[in-house]
Parts: structure tokens; sequence; C-alpha cells
């Protein structure tokens, strides 16, 4: 008994700092969100890459002699890495404050529909 009231007991931590590490990531995210929304307010529009694991805006490309010379060659995109998480990958998130035209509200819209299915 002891022993399954342990696992649940590091379970139940576990969970919390998950928690917690959430509530930075959305902490983050809304800091970023208001700082584009003030930009907007200033007529200043911008593109922004955030790290799809974290949601923060430090990601920085990945130079030749970290470990992306196949980018540096051009055999393959450009690698990323967050400065926060250390999440790497040659996918990248922009945020931006740019107004949306007809031909990208109709690819995030068949984008979802796609989703759904």
């Amino acid at each position: 008994m002891g022993e399954g009231k342990q696992q649940k007991k590091k379970k139940k931590q576990r969970q919390v700092v998950l928690l917690k590490q959430k509530t930075v990531e959305s902490q983050k995210f809304l800091e970023l969100l208001e700082v584009l929304e003030e930009l907007e307010k200033e007529e200043k529009y911008v593109d922004v890459q955030i790290c799809p694991h974290c949601k923060s805006p430090r990601v920085r490309r990945v130079g030749t002699m970290s470990g992306d010379m196949s980018s540096h060659m051009g055999l393959l995109p450009v690698k990323f890495e967050c400065l926060d998480c250390g999440w790497r990958e040659r996918l990248v998130v922009k945020a931006t404050n740019r107004k949306m035209g007809i031909k990208e509200v109709a690819i995030i819209a068949e984008a979802l529909n796609f989703r759904k299915e």
C-alpha cells in the first residue's frame, strides 16, 4: 500500500509542476499579445517568431557550428532553437499583428475544417 500512495503522490506533484509551467507559458504568450496590440495601435506591424512548445519569443537560428551544417549548404530548411525550453526544429511559428487578407482567412478556415474531419 505504501508504494501505491507514493506513486499517486509523485503523479500529483508532476501534475502541479506541469500546471505551473503552463501558467508561465500562457503569461508569456499574453504579454506577447499585449505588445503586439500596442504596436498595432501605433500602426507598426511586425512578425515575431515564437516557440511552438513554450510560446516564448526567444527563438533564434541555429548556427552552422552549433549543428546545422545541412541548412547552411542549402540541403534542408533553417533550424531554429528556443532559448527558454531548448526546443530545436526546422519549423517555426510566427505571431503577427498584420491585418489578414481573404486568402489567409480562407487558408485558416480550410485548416480548421480539415482538423474537424
